[in-house]
Order: structure tokens, then C-alpha cells, then sequence
């Protein structure tokens, strides 16, 4: 289905969108319309755009980064370039970085993942040049996507959206907290899928993935007989010719403090980690395939919140204990691990990932 809906116009994209819609009346549960419809219209005014702009290539010629202030002949082209994308109001045409220029810039930074400092380099050139026709695309595949999501929009839910590196909890249209995660590296792909968070878990072991276990463990140990000491970690048993290896709870666990349990046969859950300098970077596929969290005190106390016995004291003093206790969640709460390179935010711009796995180059036509 994926494949055919990247041929047909996006007439046809409304009436199939309509279909869904008739199906899915009996609860909100569903494809998001709001997001759908934001993007048919993204999409409508690029198309447009393709008709009435040239989209030649921009070169930083004579400077390595543009920043405020500066003077260059290639200014005058992003200038329109930003102008024609909606990021800069149409203004007098010179030749200087000014700070209205810099605001149009810090925009287009953001809506595209970048860092928002401003200064113009590689990363905001490479993404300035992408053609429209890609950008097109791009948005029709994620079209796709929210046809086929059945994403429940009601009542408390977790979405955790892979290439935005960000983690978001909802209450019904509302959204309650919002953090940065770090989630699998290329070799390592957070996988997506549904499922139902039902236990928070404090001063969490670590039990070693067997594939972990065989290719980094094992090697280390050989190299140096202290290696599991070292390392706070364990040997439980065996299982099919290895060892089961665990890490103790404490400051240097691989799970920091606490996870969240959401079971599923791929063995991924939200923690935190003692890794926290990831979280200053821009791109964060860094993990085995779990998503490390930048605020896990607050997603815990947002869990707990109606359990009275877990206060913001006995949470951090259960965080820092040392000793793994869990916490069962009076109600499970939805868990939605999505891939979105594209979508509107709250503030009704378009923004643009990198596809870092390569899934809109397997579902589309890139």
C-alpha cells in the first residue's frame, strides 16, 4: 500500500485519507487529521513553489561560515532562498548579515534540527540546497506513515519520535513534558512499534543483552581478567554457551538510575543514563537500541503522580538507593516508538529530519 500511495496525487491522498477517517469514527483512535491536513498544505505550497523559483545550488565561495554582521555576495541568494521558504520576511536586498537575517536563519536551524547559533556552515548549506522535490517527497512519505499509524489520541500516552531525537508525553491534546533522548545507533536501530508502559523500576540492574555480552564483553574479559570487577557487573549463569552477565545497580550503571518496562520482544525500554554529555549533541544515535532519557526523574514523578506514595523524595531517595525496587503503575500507559522526518509543530512550521535509518528511502521513491 506504502509503495502505491507515493504514485498517486494528492487528490487521491484526500479520498483515501476520508476511507480512514470513516473507519476510524467509533473512537479517536486513529490517524492524526490535524497533522495530515497540515502537511497536504506544506505540500501544496511547495508544489507551488517548484513552478514559480529556480533552485540552483548556493556555494559559500569566498567564506567558510557566515555569521552577523559579515558582508558576502552569497548572502543576497540565501536571503531570497529563506524568504521564498517562509523563514525571512521579504526585506531590502543587501549584501549584510543583519540581525534580521540571523532570526530567519535561527528558524530555519530549528525547524530543521541544527543547531540554532545563527552562524551559517555545512550543515545549514546542505540543507538549504535540498530541492524542493525532495522536501515533496520526503513530506508525502510521512503522509503515508499517519495513514497507517492507529495511535490512540486520548488519555495520557508516550510518543518517542526516532529522528527527532524527542521524547513527548501527552494528556488527551495536551502536551505534559517533553525531553531529548538518545536512541540506537545505525548498527543498532531503535525499532518502531507499540506498546503499554507498566512498571518504572529504581536503581535498576543491568542485564547484559547476549549479543552485548558476545561482542564487547567477552573480548574485554580476555583482555583483562578484572574487567567485570572493574565494571560492577556479574556472572548469574549460562545461557547457550555464554555467560549471563548483569551490571549491579549504582552511579556508573549503564541504565543510571531507573527504567521504564513497557515488555515487548525486542527488549527496548526508556532509562537514564550516566551518559550525559550525549545530550549537549545535535544527532544522538549513540544506544544498543533502547532510548535514553534527558529527564527521568520527571517522566517517573508524571507515572507516579496519582500514587501517593511516591513522592519527589522517595523517588530520588528510591533513584539513588542502590538497590532495585519497582513500581507498578496503577494504569498502563500507550507507548508509541514512531519514525517522522517530517511534520508541522505547534507552531504551524514544516520541519525536516534526517531519514538516519534509511526508512523513507525504502518506502518512498528518493
Amino acid at each position: 500500500m506504502i509503495y502505491i500511495l507515493q504514485k498517486i496525487n494528492m487528490k487521491t491522498h484526500s479520498f483515501l485519507l476520508i476511507a480512514l477517517l470513516i473507519c476510524n469514527t467509533v473512537s479517536a483512535q486513529g490517524i492524526d487529521e490535524k497533522q495530515y491536513r497540515n502537511l497536504e498544505k506544506a505540500v501544496s505550497r511547495y508544489e507551488k513553489l517548484t513552478t514559480k523559483d529556480d533552485w540552483p545550488k548556493i556555494v559559500l565561495s569566498d567564506k567558510a561560515v557566515l555569521k552577523l554582521n559579515d558582508t558576502s555576495k552569497v548572502i543576497l541568494a540565501i536571503k531570497q532562498r529563506l524568504e521564498v521558504l517562509g523563514d525571512l520576511r521579504r526585506g531590502r536586498d543587501r549584501d549584510i548579515y543583519t540581525a534580521r537575517m540571523e532570526a530567519g536563519v535561527k528558524q530555519f536551524q530549528l525547524r530543521h534540527g541544527l543547531d540554532d547559533d545563527g552562524v551559517i556552515g555545512p550543515a545549514f548549506m546542505k540543507a538549504i540546497n535540498i530541492p524542493l522535490e525532495k522536501r515533496i517527497e520526503q513530506m508525502t512519505v510521512n503522509m503515508d506513515r499517519i495513514m497507517l499509524d492507529t495511535i490512540d489520541m486520548t488519555g495520557t500516552r508516550i510518543i518517542a519520535n526516532i529522528p527527532e531525537y524527542r521524547l513527548y508525553v501527552y494528556q488527551d491534546n495536551k502536551e505534559m513534558l517533553a525531553m531529548d533522548i538518545v536512541v540506537g545507533k545505525i548498527t543498532d536501530p531503535t525499532i518502531v512499534f507499540s506498546d503499554s508502559l507498566e512498571h518504572v523500576v529504581f536503581s535498576p540492574y543491568w542485564n547484559v543483552p547476549p549479543s552485548i555480552v558476545r561482542n564487547e564483553i567477552l573480548p574485554q574479559m580476555s583482555k583483562n581478567s578484572s574487567y567485570l570487577k572493574n565494571n560492577n557487573m556479574e556472572i548469574t549463569g549460562t545461557e547457550d554457551g555464554i555467560p549471563k552477565i548483569r551490571q549491579k545497580p549504582g552511579r556508573d550503571n549503564s541504565l543510571g538510575n531507573v527504567k521504564f518496562i513497557f515488555p515487548n520482544k525486542y527488549n527496548i525500554y526508556f532509562h537514564d543514563t550516566p551518559a550525559k554529555t550525549l545530550f549537549e549533541r545535535k544527532n544522538r544515535a549513540f544506544s544498543h537500541g533502547c532510548i535514553r532519557l534527558s529527564k527521568p526523574f520527571e517522566l517517573a514523578k508524571y507515572l507516579l503522580k496519582d500514587q501517593s506514595e511516591w513522592s519527589d523524595i522517595t523517588i530520588k531517595n528510591a533513584m539513588n538507593a542502590g538497590t532495585e525496587k519497582w513500581a507498578k503503575l496503577t494504569k498502563s500507559i500507550p507507548v508509541s516508538i514512531i519514525y517522522y522526518t517530517a511534520w508541522i509543530d505547534k507552531s504551524g512550521l514544516v520541519n525536516f529530519r534526517d531519514d538516519i535509518y534509511g526508512h523513507d528511502q525504502e518506502q518512498g521513491s528518493f
